[in-house]
């Protein structure tokens, strides 16, 4: 614990020095002059609430994922022209008037000011954000992932805070800060607004676009998402006992059962079961899918049981449609649930995908396997649990099928929307919203940019111009992105280009694949229309 709070009070600090909070800083400033600990309570109060419960209210009341930014950027022009002009405040004021904070814009006013600023400044979070978004849509929302927020909260405003104080210091030293008061809070009004309104055009992507990123390395070593998701607890395949198997909690709907009917656990007993954790556009999960498909098929008659979790880790992998086709195009056959609301992964303590859990006749789990590979241990696994439910039974020759996991070192999954992308290396931050880019001088190993004209969302990037193109350098023998919508992919390497078409919801495609490993620089050019989402690699 102590270890997290310290990863989120650094990483705070960190960001409240990136280019990221520039275009905040004239507000706070002025805001600063007469109110500073008041504004930057209300951003830390306002930043911990929309980072820890804003996207899964949001989902439950099924808003769109920017009504909070939105109703933050109608409230901040509200304050501003109330520091403009004194009959409007007064307006502001009357729904407070019962309330300790009652004037919007006097001295305890600056609390609910912060309130406005810390909705908008959440995508600044980077890293922390993303760590802390996963355990909500997984539910896993606990005592870790609050003192993770209010300590990233309480670091990102020590600088800001500093900021707010030298403003309230000038203001106290200049006489020409003490002498004009109104014109101060009209200035102050105007900066606000024209914050507000650069917001709603994202103008302030150029800008932070325009400066080089000087807190990237900083914050992919103290704040990285693998260093704040806890890991599963493993199990050996000799083990005498896991626990028992969780029932199937959740699910949303059922396919490859008789009449689409739900299966329960307790009604598998005498049973082996296999239970693996999956998504349809997970390239790991698409090498794994047919070793366990053969499984399916080689033991099915002699008492394996196989089930299918998809629990997704995009929206679009939400659509039950996309999962049924998605499952088709990978010749799965045994029962799939839909773990939409990841209802099963919680309550097998799940963090993985790919994940087997294998689990004994009398519903104990037994072995357990993480990620791609040991094909032949987890079969073996299945046949002495086979043996172990009916000595007596014969049992076919075993699979034999090549292990296709990557055995060099490969690039890290590239996310590319602006939630958990980690490997950009165009100048300034990766925010969302559309932008013009351009490619850089040079790109780093494992890293992308971007060129052209991109709308950058939080799971992925939408292509809006001709010249819409990625960069990419790499490590592996095979290249994969997830990209859906119509239109047309080129992969442009060592001078070839190859084209294919695209047509349809978001799934994994092959733009690179060569007979060795290795690994160079790729370039993807994109019709306008399409999305893409991550980078995997082989």
């Amino acid at each position: 614990m102590l270890t997290l709070i310290a990863i989120g009070f650094i990483g705070g600090l960190i960001t409240g020095i990136s280019p990221c909070i520039l275009p905040v800083l004239p507000v706070i400033f002025f805001a600063g002059s007469g109110r500073p600990y008041r504004v930057i309570a209300g951003l830390v109060v306002s930043f911990a609430l929309v980072t820890l419960a804003g996207t899964t209210l949001l989902s439950l009341l099924h808003l769109p994922q920017d009504t909070i930014r939105w109703v933050a950027l109608v409230a901040l022009i509200a304050i501003g022209l109330g520091l403009i002009f004194p009959q409007f405040e007064a307006l502001l004021e009357k729904p407070f008037t019962r309330l300790p904070l009652r004037q919007a814009n006097s001295e305890h006013g600056g609390f609910l000011f912060g309130l406005a600023l810390g909705a908008l400044y959440v995508p600044c979070a980077g890293p922390v954000l993303a760590a802390i978004i996963v355990a909500g849509a997984t539910g896993q929302i606990g005592t870790s992932t609050v003192a993770l927020t209010l300590s990233f909260a309480v670091g990102t405003a020590l600088p800001l805070l500093a900021f707010a104080l030298a403003g309230q210091r000038v203001a106290e030293r200049v006489s020409a800060f003490r002498q004009r008061q109104r014109l101060i809070r009209t200035i102050a009004g105007v900066v606000t607004i024209l914050l507000a309104v650069a917001l709603v055009f994202n103008l302030p992507a150029v800008l932070q676009r325009a400066i080089p990123d000087y807190t990237h390395g900083l914050q992919e070593k103290v704040a990285s998402p693998q260093q704040l998701v806890p890991a599963a607890p493993a199990c050996s395949g000799d083990a005498e006992s896991c626990g028992p198997a969780p029932d199937f909690t959740g699910i949303s709907a059922w396919f490859n059962t008789p009449g689409d009917a739900p299966i329960d656990m307790k009604a598998l007993r005498g049973k082996v079961v296999l239970v693996d954790f999956w998504a349809y556009s997970c390239i790991n999960c698409q090498r794994a899918i047919p070793h366990i498909e053969s499984w399916y098929r080689t033991y099915h008659d002699r008492g394996l049981e196989v089930i299918g979790v998809h629990t997704p880790e995009y929206a679009f992998e939400h659509v039950e449609a996309n999962v049924r086709s998605g499952a088709k195009d990978l010749g799965i056959t045994y029962p799939v649930a839909l773990d939409n609301d990841y209802g099963t992964w919680n309550a097998f303590g799940n963090n993985y995908w790919p994940a087997e859990y294998l689990i004994d006749a009398k519903g104990m789990i037994r072995h357990t396997k993480f990620g791609e590979g040991d094909y032949d241990g987890t079969e073996n696994a299945i046949r002495s649990l086979l043996s172990e439910a009916n000595s007596t039974a014969s049992l076919p020759a075993t699979t034999a099928m090549t292990d296709q996991t990557p055995q060099t070192a490969l690039t890290p999954e590239t996310y590319l929307g602006s939630l958990r992308a980690q490997n950009y290396a165009g100048p300034g931050d990766y925010v969302s919203g559309p932008a013009a880019f351009a490619f850089p001088e040079h790109l780093g190993d494992d890293h992308f940019a971007l060129r052209g004209r991109w709308t950058v969302d939080a799971e992925s990037i939408t292509a809006d111009s001709q010249d819409a193109a990625i960069a990419l350098n790499y490590r592996g023998r095979d290249v994969y992105l997830v990209v859906g919508g119509t239109g047309t992919l080129t992969a442009t390497r060592n001078g070839a280009s190859t084209t294919m078409p695209i047509d349809g919801p978001p799934n994994m495609r092959t733009v690179v694949s060569d007979d060795a490993a290795g690994g160079g620089h790729v370039e993807i050019r994109l019709t306008p229309g399409l999305q893409a989402y991550s980078f995997t690699f082989g």
